[in-house]
């Protein structure tokens, strides 16, 4: 099974009230003091690693707008050039999807995985990746992450009238990652551009052609960084991700007078 890898990163982040695209934007640890956001990794480059640390991932293709200045400066495929590649987008996310796919379109095959991903997504786990992986592993189609909604829901009119209460239980947030297959998303988006239709995620592509994903229930810390407040919960995020994964580190740990279990992987402790 080839897994092949989109990130689009094209936009320029009108509602994030920077000059600098939101996917480029610093991610400082919080308690590294007032010097850290000029060391700090920008939000997409800790989103590409979380993709490179899967190692059914074939290939990484980070789809750029056409006038972007922030890529090269930051030496990702220098240093994954096996994994990491780049070409343009368009005016629409599923336009700059479309590009990635064409990108890969002489490699690829028709039952490919082509999982997309949101670049400032910066804080999904690395096991609800491979949790998309593993579920969709004999389906035909393909899915997404998703997580469930706590907030009570309500449906307004036009004045902003409250018509009705909705039962949240049969309803998910849509997150990414989302994988499908190959050929099946490209018709699915070039049959959207043909029809100057829009969607706002690849599922609805998928969904408009017949098709039935599957979701797969993901965290509810694999946030979308919208807003500059956003920012801040992410570091949050990443800063307790990693201090979960020290102490997990250090519980697996043997003791002194422990000796490792014969069936234990090397580098697992």
């Amino acid at each position: 099974m080839t897994i092949w890898a989109i990130l689009p990163a094209a936009g320029i982040g009108r509602r994030m009230g920077s000059n600098t695209p939101k996917q480029y934007l610093p991610l400082p640890e919080l308690t590294a003091g007032v010097d850290a956001v000029a060391d700090a990794k920008p939000v997409i480059r800790h989103t590409l690693e979380r993709l490179l640390a899967v190692s059914a991932i074939t290939k990484v293709v980070v789809v750029l707008h056409p006038q972007d200045e922030h890529w090269h400066l930051l030496g990702m495929e220098r240093e994954n050039d096996s994994r990491v590649s780049t070409c343009i987008g368009g005016d629409e996310r599923y336009q700059s999807v479309l590009n990635g796919l064409n990108h890969i379109f002489t490699e690829a095959k028709s039952e490919d995985w082509v999982l997309v991903h949101d670049a400032v997504r910066p804080c999904v786990r690395v096991e609800d990746i491979q949790k998309l992986i593993d579920s969709l592993d004999k389906h035909d189609v393909g899915g997404l992450l998703g997580s469930s909604i706590d907030n009570t829901l309500k449906q307004i009119d036009s004045g902003d009238n409250i018509v009705a209460t909705i039962a949240r239980s049969s309803y998910r947030n849509a997150l990414t990652p989302q994988m499908f297959r190959f050929e099946m998303l490209r018709n699915a988006i070039e049959d959207l551009i043909s029809n100057s239709e829009t969607v706002t995620d690849e599922s609805a592509a998928m969904e408009r052609m017949g098709h039935t994903p599957l979701m797969v229930m993901g965290n509810k810390d694999n946030i979308k960084i919208t807003h500059e407040s956003d920012l801040i919960l992410a570091a949050a995020i990443l800063q307790s991700q990693e201090s979960s994964r020290a102490e997990q580190s250090a519980n697996e740990r043997p003791s002194a007078n422990e000796k490792p279990s014969a069936n234990k992987e090397p580098g697992n402790e």
